[in-house]
């Protein structure tokens, strides 16, 4: 593409049709603007999450590598009692309470023996690894949240999600969360917009999803950022909307939509009645005792019910790869609940009384509402885990493509500056953009960012932020003619 021609790119928005004297009015102008300052201030957050976001992405494979000798054991014999490992864990580490238990699902597995440690953070346990067939224990580390993160696994987590820096860095990545669909769109307008217009001026048809290799300089590298960021709009849209349900603020107006909207995900009740549980055996006089003796005996007892209590949850059909809660209170029953898994596409729990071996609440899968079902499975393919290793490749792939869109955003920005004298990077779009949109679409624009914008806070403050310092910069400049 010559020169001229790259000119006439950059003034669409100000081309007046045939016979007539006043501009024609569209969105271009305003979303290249908006596009360009966008990409300009928020893409170094996006960077960042896209690196960080890509090791994040094949976490749960270096995982099952680095600690292969912590999550497998060379198979002598059957499984013993799930009490029997319990407690051999127990005498590993006498100074914790146990909290939960992930049995063995597969021989050759090992049974991961959780713990309540004061020490660790939020969400943090202790777990120490138990050898099923011989209740030998194996190792023990920290693991983290729900998913049973190992070490390696949640230090990646936590660069992508904080940057290490605690609440305050979350932040960062629920800017770039906010931010990456509005750019992701405002690009592909733009980008079909100039395919469109080149068309209609009689040229060769250009590349819509396929990179120019014919052209040079600019044009290529315009060229790779338009067709590579059309092949990843969707999921680009995916990363942005599920990663804003975990985030800190639009999380917690999505959380309070979706339960005023009834789609919040249903929670295993795992309460009993007092006096039913009482009737049911009376504890040896400590019924419904919660004092420390009371708390201990109770506990033995749980894990003597655990091999029962994983019985009755596979015959209702809750098994494989499942987390066993031991209670240690009289009134709580045993939760066992299928864990994320790849391919795993339901996680039903049961809650069963561990004095009558009684189901006493069924949480299926199936009877959630359509929205928890969408989030959970948005979450754990978020995660990487729910299609295993290919949905991890997907998206090692999605965020090296993503990194080479933000990339040639800058380098066009460094390509169109001048080549004589003035500033050293690329002057940004004219302004007055706002002006030669219609004023019904700038109208409606405003008012769709006003709820957005409310619902996305740190979207909606930034947005004016940018919108107050164009505005400053328009003025100083306007001074500075004068």
């Amino acid at each position: 593409m010559s020169v001229p021609e790259l000119a006439r790119d950059a003034s669409d928005a100000a081309a007046t049709p045939t016979g007539s004297s006043s501009p024609r009015r569209d969105l271009r102008a305003l979303i290249m603007r908006l596009h360009f300052y966008a990409g300009i201030l928020v893409a170094p957050f996006l960077l960042i999450a896209t690196i960080s976001g890509g090791l994040y992405a094949i976490a749960p494979t270096l995982e099952q590598v680095i600690y292969r000798d912590y999550l497998h054991a060379d198979p002598s014999g059957p499984p013993l009692p799930l009490s029997l490992q319990i407690r051999a864990a127990q005498l590993a580490r006498p100074d914790l309470t146990v909290s939960a238990v992930r049995p063995a699902a597969e021989l050759g597995e090992t049974t991961r023996v959780l713990f309540t440690d004061p020490s660790l953070g939020e969400s943090e346990r202790t777990a120490v690894f138990v050898d099923p067939t011989t209740a030998a224990p194996v190792g023990e580390t920290t693991v983290y949240g729900s998913a049973g993160a190992l070490p390696v696994r949640t230090w990646i987590s936590q660069l992508h999600r904080h940057l290490h820096l605690g609440e305050p860095g979350r932040i960062y990545s629920e800017l770039a969360a906010s931010w990456l669909w509005v750019i992701a769109l405002g690009g592909v307008y733009l980008w079909v917009r100039r395919h469109r217009t080149q068309r209609t001026r009689n040229r060769e048809t250009p590349r819509l999803f396929t990179v120019d290799r014919t052209a040079r300089g600019r044009a290529r590298t315009l060229s790779r950022h338009g067709a590579v960021g059309m092949w990843l709009l969707v999921g680009l849209i995916f990363l942005s909307a599920t990663g804003l349900s975990w985030s800190k603020y639009t999380g917690a107006n999505i959380g309070e939509l979706r339960a005023a909207l009834n789609w919040a995900t249903p929670v295993t009740d795992s309460a009993l009645d007092s006096s039913a549980t009482s009737a049911a055996g009376g504890h040896e006089g400590h019924g419904g005792h919660t004092g420390t003796t009371g708390d201990v005996q109770v506990l033995d007892r749980t894990i003597d019910a655990l091999d029962a209590a994983l019985a009755v949850a596979a015959e209702n059909e809750v098994r494989g790869r499942v987390e066993m809660s031991i209670p240690s209170t009289d009134h709580t029953a045993i939760t066992i609940t299928e864990t994320r898994q790849p391919w795993a596409f339901v996680t039903d729990a049961v809650a069963v009384d561990p004095a009558s071996k009684a189901v006493t609440d069924v949480n299926r899968f199936a009877d959630w509402p359509l929205a928890a079902k969408l989030t959970a499975w948005g979450i754990s393919l978020h995660m990487g885990i729910l299609f295993g290793l290919p949905s991890q490749l997907v998206l090692l792939a999605l965020a090296l493509a993503s990194g080479v869109v933000i990339v040639g955003g800058y380098r066009m920005w460094w390509q169109r500056r001048p080549t004589r004298g003035g500033s050293r990077v690329g002057r940004p779009p004219v302004r007055g953009a706002w002006r030669q949109a219609p004023p019904a679409a700038v109208f409606a624009i405003a008012a769709v960012a006003a709820v957005v914008g409310w619902f996305v806070p740190l979207l909606g403050l930034s947005l004016l932020a940018f919108l107050v310092l164009d505005v400053a910069v328009g003025l100083l400049r306007g001074r500075t003619v004068r």
